[in-house]
């Protein structure tokens, strides 16, 4: 509290106490204001920030950050910045830098798992399944460089950020039991053999687009052809299909 000194009528000046308004600076009080946009020149009364709209532009602007900076050479100011809001509100919805990596790490798993639930594998024939199941993973990698790159990051460090995520086994145990589902009836109707486990499956049908995607500037080097054309990556994608469904075969 601070004081303000009063003038009286009888020549005394007094102290009385001075409640201090404004809250910036004060973390522990409501960041509201963090939120409410400059009144317009026009005297309008602006309307007040959409926290959802404004936690997913954060995350959009650390998503495109971390991807060409990486963790450590990323900056709160760029991303704040990027996304046109204030840089307290980072840290008012996520915490710190670290928090918000993992967010962007766990919207980019989810937003796979999406893209794979909206398949409805389960629903088609086994053989048939697991053939848009590989196309998908392969489609994703080419439409989403970034993901490749946040990846080899957060393996660089050890997963740790990975490891720390209550969301991210949750999210994948499910994808184990369809595949495994899948497996189960290609045996039944004798269009796969048996002994396939799902987990390994599955990594061998991202690995042999990952690392295509991942390494594609020294692959073109060492083979002297440009594998990031639109016929090379058509090549790959029917080769990575081909051989995953030969393998599968009783």
């Amino acid at each position: 509290m601070r004081l303000a000194l009063i003038g009286r009528a009888d020549g005394l000046v007094v102290a009385r106490p001075y409640s201090y308004q404004c809250n910036k600076g004060r973390t522990e009080l409501s960041t509201v204001w963090l939120e409410m946009p400059k009144r317009r020149s026009n005297g309008s009364k602006p309307q007040r920030r959409d926290p959802v709209a404004t936690r997913k532009k954060l995350l959009t602007a650390a998503r495109r950050e971390f991807a060409s900076s990486g963790l450590a050479g990323a900056r709160v100011d760029e991303i704040a910045a990027r996304a046109g809001v204030n840089k307290q509100l980072v840290y008012h919805y996520f915490g710190d830098k670290d928090a918000l990596y993992l967010a962007v790490l766990e919207w980019v798993y989810e937003e796979i798992r999406a893209k794979e639930r909206k398949l409805n594998l389960e629903g088609l024939a086994p053989q048939r399944a697991i053939k848009k199941l590989i196309e998908s993973s392969f489609d994703y990698l080419a439409l989403h460089p970034d993901f490749i790159v946040l990846l080899n990051d957060e393996n660089r460090g050890g997963a740790r950020h990975v490891r720390s995520s209550s969301k991210l086994e949750a999210m994948h145990s499910p994808l184990v039991s369809m595949v495994s589902k899948i497996l189960k009836e290609g045996v039944r109707a004798g269009t796969f053999r048996k002994g396939i486990n799902p987990v390994h499956l599955y990594i061998s049908i991202a690995g042999l687009s990952y690392f295509f995607f991942s390494n594609t500037p020294t692959l073109s080097a060492i083979f002297g052809r440009d594998l990031s054309s639109a016929t090379a990556r058509r090549a790959r994608r029917k080769h990575v299909v081909d051989l995953v469904m030969q393998a599968l075969r009783p």
